[in-house]
């Protein structure tokens, strides 16, 4: 299967099976949209604003072959628990954020990783392979200091000890300190080309799309090939209707119908 992307005048497919998601949890002010800012543009925005739900969308262009990633930057305050259920189900790859001054922020993210883990086994082992759901935990705002600090290194660490799909960050997005490094981990783990870290490929601009069209890359040397990534201005968060078809066609698959009762959308 193919998904079709337009961006002005260009137009190009992804495969399916190069199309993850990226789902980014945690309690309000946290810097969950900080960190997906720095992801995407390199910036930091000082001043603060509640999200309801934000979605953005990369395209790659990595040696010829097309990538897809999207982005869901969700609300703290999760006022739709079935919203929010529906993401995890739907999520390839999750950043859990707290802020390391908020102790309160730290038990939301061990509410969260034991939600994903709760949810994620409904459909675990229900596909022909078995699956994984790399995470990272992220303590934000590194750069407070020690004296504001409320959650210990040892403390978080213990939570992800012993899971090799899971692991630790202190990082600062406002510093830009270990955002790149954990995005490259992250991704490592889930197995994903390098070069969709932040540091790792070009970012270009909309006018120069073309160069993401795979036949142009087929008339370069191999060795001229180089990692492109792109934004899509255009992108929608699909609907409600497209998430349940793709946990339907793609986690669940046909033939699981009680499977499928036990992980109904609550």
């Amino acid at each position: 299967m193919m998904k079709t992307l337009s961006s002005g005048s260009c137009t190009f497919s992804v495969p399916a099976k190069n199309s993850y998601r990226m789902v980014v949890l945690g309690a309000s002010r946290v810097g969950k949209s900080s960190i997906v800012s720095r992801f995407l543009n390199g910036r930091f925005e000082d001043q603060y604003t509640p999200t309801i739900e934000d979605f953005h969308r990369k395209v790659y262009n990595i040696r010829g072959d097309m990538y897809q990633l999207d982005i869901l930057d969700t609300s703290g305050n999760h006022p739709f628990p079935a919203t929010r259920r529906l993401s995890i189900l739907t999520g390839d790859v999750f950043i859990l954020v707290f802020s390391l001054d908020s102790k309160d922020s730290f038990d939301e993210v061990k509410r969260l990783r034991k939600q994903i883990l709760e949810v994620k086994s409904c459909v675990k082992n229900k596909t022909k392979e078995l699956a994984e759901f790399p995470m990272v935990i992220c303590g934000n705002k590194n750069d407070y200091g020690e004296h504001y600090r409320k959650v210990r290194s040892e403390e978080a660490e213990r939570l992800v000890s012993g899971d090799e799909n899971c692991a630790y960050f202190e990082i600062s997005a406002k510093k830009n300190s270990n955002v790149d490094e954990m995005f490259q981990v992250l991704f490592s783990m889930a197995k994903l080309p390098h070069e969709m870290s932040p540091a790792l490929h070009r970012k270009i601009s909309l006018q120069y799309g073309d160069a993401f069209h795979q036949k142009s890359f087929r008339m370069r040397r191999l060795k001229e090939v180089d990692a492109y990534g792109m934004i899509s201005p255009f992108a929608r968060r699909p609907s409600v209707n497209s998430d349940l078809k793709y946990i339907k066609a793609k986690v669940l698959g046909e033939g699981h119908s009680r499977d499928r009762e036990k992980c109904t959308i609550q």
